[in-house]
């Protein structure tokens, strides 16, 4: 990897900290340090050995407070960043926006500005992967897949965001040059994701006996993405991504949520050793959330191409390595830390 020194921003919530572990693990030669706020999704937990060997340093601190960001690039050596902060819960996107667009839009506009001066005054050229989500591309019909050519038409107030700092970083490397590449992927699984999101919370639910709420007819279709998987294409992306371009990441692996709902309720019974079928009396539709995407699918043909990256794990094996991860971590992981407010669901 070109970098020396990465700034990995919401690199203590779930994809950031699976990136941070896959970096020191696939790049022990580069170093890397993390900025998060800690709200409620980011856990120190999720680092804590990283930390306790000082291999990591976790700072402490908001990407929109302006001040905080231009000391953090002024006293530091940062040649590469990977923007994953962000305010991500569609759902608390529609009752509360004003997160969305402080953390999603503000924030990016002062890390890329940040960057940019520190970078400009240094004399280097560092390079910027803002990480992004198909969701900007708002809902697909029954066939077809988004590609980077796709427009934008996001539906929800934390995809508008989202779809806000995209441009911010397009932008950026057009008017002042400055070596940007983005991606957008598709869902993401695995270890350390907050349990409000659609897998942990079903495996949570469904270990505890309780009723697994599913939005509308449940006909609502992903395509899931490994987050190990994903911290390797964002890999190859900053590695080898032509500047100003954008990736799109899925493994083309679309599910319906009720399918998805009942092939872990099926791991969850076998795991607990409960009678086949236990899990799918606990499933109830409840009524669908406004301005709900019936469909999302990516066509990831360009990083495939360009850059050769294919998913390394299959959907059945991580899914099972996901529930066992959940099911033995459970209560250590999503207790309340002394940093992290601790709003857990």
């Amino acid at each position: 990897m070109d970098a020396s020194h990465l700034l990995v921003t919401g690199g203590a919530g779930f994809i950031g900290a699976n990136l941070v572990h896959w970096l020191r693990r696939e790049h022990p030669g580069v170093r890397v340090s993390v900025v998060d706020k800690l709200t409620y999704a980011g856990n120190r937990r999720y680092l804590e050995e990283l930390i306790a060997r000082r291999e990591v340093p976790l700072i402490v601190a908001d990407i929109a407070d302006r001040e905080a960001m231009e000391g953090l690039f002024a006293r530091s050596d940062f040649d590469g960043v990977i923007h994953l902060a962000a305010e991500s819960h569609v759902d608390r996107s529609i009752s509360g926006p004003a997160a969305f667009i402080q953390t999603n839009v503000v924030g990016s506009f002062v890390l890329l500005e940040a960057a940019r001066q520190a970078w400009e005054k240094r004399g280097i050229e560092g390079r910027f992967l803002h990480v992004s989500t198909d969701e900007v591309y708002g809902s697909l019909g029954p066939r077809g897949a988004f590609s980077e050519r796709s427009p934008y038409d996001p539906s929800s107030p934390y995809s508008a965001t989202k779809a806000s700092s995209d441009h911010l970083a397009r932008a950026y490397h057009r008017t002042y040059g400055m070596d940007v590449v983005i991606t957008n992927c598709s869902n993401n699984f695995g270890p350390y994701q907050y349990p409000e999101k659609l897998i942990p919370v079903i495996i949570r639910r469904l270990s505890q006996g309780l009723e697994v709420p599913v939005y509308g007819d449940g006909r609502h279709v992903r395509d899931w993405l490994y987050v190990e998987d994903h911290c390797r294409a964002l890999g190859l992306v900053f590695e080898q991504g032509e500047s100003g371009q954008s990736y799109n990441v899925g493994a083309h692996n679309e599910w319906t949520n009720l399918e998805l709902v009942h092939t872990l309720g099926e791991l969850v019974d076998r795991r607990l050793g409960r009678a086949e079928g236990t899990a799918r009396s606990l499933v109830r539709f409840v009524a669908d959330r406004p301005g709900h995407d019936r469909r999302y699918a990516i066509d990831a043909g360009r990083i495939r191409k360009d850059l050769g990256w294919e998913p390394a794990w299959s959907f059945e094996a991580a899914l099972e390595h996901t529930v066992d991860w959940y099911l033995t971590h459970m209560d250590r992981i999503w207790a309340p830390g002394p940093v992290s407010p601790g709003r857990w669901a």
